[in-house]
């Protein structure tokens, strides 16, 4: 299995939680899982990229990115207005969009400015699941994403080497 909201949404079923059992509310956190997995996720990626790894700036870029941050952080702090979490209850979608606002320094995001997303994002970071797992996350990522050989994992993939990683060693057809 691959695919963090995939394995997010199999743990739910299969546990029977952090999904509401109500299909209506169930049906928003779903979507809102879906919101990351399309959105959040891949436009702060790219921001942490043009802010943080990038060998050098590409003005264009860190701006593109940059808005689309503060785009996307409007329309999570419009969500959270009325409710303390993603889809009323905590669900597997804020535990898909916490680890990206976690990341708020990286992407050079004032949270002052999104009131209902620092409640929320402290309500959360005060859960004690939560507090555990960054915890253990702390004894488990101590590399340096900055390190050249970090750098080649991480940015020097292509079709080429996926194609050479995955190619059938001959004779073994």
């Amino acid at each position: 299995m691959f695919e963090s909201g995939a394995i997010l949404l199999y743990l739910a079923e299969k546990y029977e939680q952090f999904l509401p059992p109500d299909q209506r509310l169930r049906v928003q956190a779903i979507e809102w899982l879906m919101w990351q997995m399309g959105g959040l996720g891949p436009m702060l990626g790219q921001n942490h990229h043009f802010n943080r790894y990038a060998p050098e700036d590409v003005l264009y870029a860190i701006k593109r990115y940059s808005d689309e941050t503060l785009r996307l952080y409007a329309v999570l702090n419009r969500r959270l207005i009325d409710r303390d979490y993603i889809a009323g209850s905590y669900s597997i979608a804020d535990i898909a969009v916490y680890p990206w606002v976690n990341r708020y320094e990286w992407h050079k995001t004032d949270i002052d400015r999104f009131p209902e997303v620092k409640r929320w994002y402290q309500t959360i970071g005060e859960r004690p699941g939560v507090v555990r797992a960054y915890d253990e996350a702390k004894t488990i990522n101590a590399g340096n994403v900055a390190s050249d050989e970090s750098r080649e994992v991480l940015f020097g993939q292509t079709d080429v080497t996926i194609q050479q990683a995955y190619a059938a060693p001959k004779g073994s057809e």
